[in-house]
């Protein structure tokens, strides 16, 4: 078997990752095709070209298969507070979020529950009916007066769920797209500065 080439291989004076080297040493198919349709084989890995497509590649896949042990630490040591941090902001925003639904939950389930017991006391006692249209009558009144309860309680429930689910959304996905940036830099800066022999890295 052919002996698998340096991961700084280098061409015309550059480092570079190819799509040969990606599958030698085991990537999905779907990020090999991705770096092949951003032109990868035909450009020189630069710290803005990681972070423009900091949200599309697996820096930690790449950091643990394309960087040698001591350049993987640095690149782990990098993006440890990141991830802290990411969490940390994941948890305050879920926080925040549930603050606002479970709330908005009570205040359904409290505008709700006098017209439910109704119904189902009504449905209770129906269900001595005979007949399927008289126990249609006898529940038809308080089915009515619960949905005319429900249903606006349940609209005010889903407004103020959308608006906390939306800004949920708008502080996760920020605060993913600055560990995946700080992530990209990471892998950039290690693999830039990775000068450890072949055999030590990761076959």
């Amino acid at each position: 078997m052919a002996a698998l080439p340096h991961p700084h291989a280098m061409e015309d004076g550059m480092r570079k990752v190819t799509s040969s080297l990606l599958r030698q040493k085991g990537a999905c198919v779907e990020q090999i095709h991705l770096f092949v349709a951003l032109g990868g084989d035909d450009r020189e890995l630069t710290e803005a070209l990681c972070i423009e497509h900091a949200e599309k590649f697996e820096w930690s896949w790449a950091a643990c298969h394309l960087l040698s042990p001591k350049a993987r630490a640095e690149y782990c040591r990098v993006i440890q507070p990141a991830e802290v941090e990411y969490g940390r902001i994941q948890k305050l925003a879920r926080t925040e979020f549930d603050s606002a639904e479970q709330p908005a939950w009570a205040e359904y389930m409290l505008a709700t529950q006098a017209a439910l017991r109704t119904y189902e006391r009504t449905r209770k006692s129906a269900r001595s009916e005979q007949s399927l249209a008289k126990y249609e009558r006898g529940t038809q009144a308080a089915r009515e007066i619960y949905e005319r309860v429900r249903q606006p309680a349940w609209t005010e429930y889903e407004r103020v769920i959308r608006v906390a689910a939306a800004k949920y959304d708008r502080i996760r996905i920020a605060a993913r797209a600055e560990y995946r940036r700080t992530c990209s830099v990471a892998f950039y800066r290690a693999w830039t500065s990775d000068i450890e022999p072949e055999d030590s890295t990761r076959n």
